[in-house]
C-alpha cells in the first residue's frame, strides 16, 4: 500500500518519465492512493529502454507473459479478469486493489458491495499500447480487510471487448499458489513487467490499521514501486492470475504505513525492508456465480462480508 501522492513529486515524475498515463477527466481531483516519485520516473525511463532490447523466449513449460489484458487506472494498475467458468456474454470484470478505490482507503472492517461507479480503465494490448477505454457500471466489491482488492463490473461483456480489441481477459486461478513458482507482476500503469518467484507466505501482514491474511511474499527481484498497486500477479507456468500486487516495506519501519511487517502464528514480528507483497486471489471465484454475479453467501466463499 503506497502513500498519498504529493503534487510536487507528480510534476517531477511526469517530466522524468514522459510516459505517465493521462488522468481521466472524471477521476481528476479524486483521492489518489499511490505515490509516484522522481525515482519511479527514472525507473520508468529505464524500463522503456529495456523494452527496446531483444526479449528472451520463455523458458520451456512456461507461458509468454505480456501486457494483454492489463489496465491502467488514474492512480494504480489493474487487469481485465474472468472466473474459470465465466462466459463470453457475461459482464466483464476489472480487478485492482481496495486501496486504489476512487473513494480512498476503506477502513478496517469496511466492505463495499454494489456501489455506483463510472470509473474508466485503459486496456492494453500485448505490447503495452492502450487500445480502448473501458468503463465501470458498478463497483461490485471492495475491501482492505483480510485482503486488498476491488472488483468492478463493466458496461461491456467479454465478447464485446474481444470483438472490438482482440483482447481476452486473464483467468483467475482457483487454487492456492505455491512457494517457488515463477511469477510476473504486470503493471498497466507503468507498462512494466517484474519477474521473480514466490518466496513464501506471510501468515498475517500488518500495515498501519490493516491486516491481511496469507499474503504472497516475492523474492527481491520484484522491486515494485508506486503505481504498480493492483497489478495482476501471473503464474508463468499457467498464465493465470494467482494474486494482486499491493504493498512493500519501503524504509524498514515496523508495521507502519508503507512498511508492512509479517506476523506469524505465535505473534512474532518480522520486518523485511525492500521486500514486496501481494494478496492471493484463488478464493474469489467461489464468491461469483452465473453471469459473474457476486454471491457472498455461496458455499466456499470466504471473502469478508459487510
Amino acid at each position: 500500500m503506497r502513500k498519498p501522492l504529493v503534487a510536487a513529486c507528480l510534476t517531477l515524475a511526469t517530466a522524468g518519465a514522459g510516459a505517465v498515463p493521462a488522468m481521466a477527466a472524471e477521476d481528476a481531483g479524486k483521492p489518489v492512493a499511490d505515490v509516484r516519485t522522481v525515482t519511479a520516473g527514472v525507473n520508468q525511463v529505464t524500463a522503456d529502454l529495456g523494452r527496446a532490447l531483444p526479449k528472451k523466449p520463455p523458458a520451456p513449460g512456461t507461458q509468454a507473459v505480456s501486457f494483454a489484458g492489463s489496465v491502467s487506472l488514474s492512480n494504480c494498475s489493474g487487469s481485465l479478469i474472468r472466473m474459470p467458468d465465466s462466459q463470453d456474454d457475461d459482464p466483464a470484470l476489472v480487478m485492482s486493489n481496495g486501496h486504489c478505490l476512487e473513494s480512498g482507503f476503506p477502513g478496517p472492517g469496511d466492505v463495499l458491495v454494489d456501489q455506483p461507479s463510472s470509473r474508466s480503465f485503459g486496456l492494453l494490448n500485448s505490447g503495452g499500447s492502450r487500445v480502448a477505454t473501458l468503463r465501470a457500471a458498478r463497483l461490485v466489491y471492495g475491501t482492505m480487510t483480510d485482503t486488498d482488492v476491488s472488483l468492478y463490473r463493466l458496461t461491456q461483456t467479454y465478447g464485446q471487448i474481444k470483438a472490438a480489441t482482440g483482447i481476452s481477459p486473464l483467468t483467475l486461478n482457483d487454487t492456492r499458489p505455491t512457494a517457488g513458482s515463477a511469477i510476473s507482476v504486470v503493471s498497466g500503469y507503468w507498462t512494466r513487467i517484474y519477474s521473480c518467484n514466490i518466496d513464501g507466505f506471510a501468515y498475517r501482514l500488518k500495515e498501519g490499521d490493516w491486516t491481511w491474511k496469507d499474503s504472497v511474499r516475492y523474492t527481491s527481484a520484484c522491486n515494485t514501486i508506486g503505481g504498480t498497486s493492483g497489478s495482476p500477479v501471473v503464474d508463468n507456468a499457467t498464465g493465470k492470475v494467482v494474486a494482486v500486487n499491493n504493498t512493500g516495506n519501503e524504509s524498514g519501519e515496523r508495521c507502519t504505513l508503507n512498511n508492512p511487517c509479517e506476523v506469524d502464528e505465535s505473534g512474532n514480528v518480522t520486518v523485511r525492508q525492500g521486500i514486496n507483497y501481494a494478496q492471493e486471489t484463488y478464493q474469489i471465484p467461489d464468491c461469483f456465480g452465473v453471469d459473474n454475479k457476486l454471491e457472498l453467501s455461496a458455499s466456499g466463499c470466504v471473502l469478508p462480508k459487510p
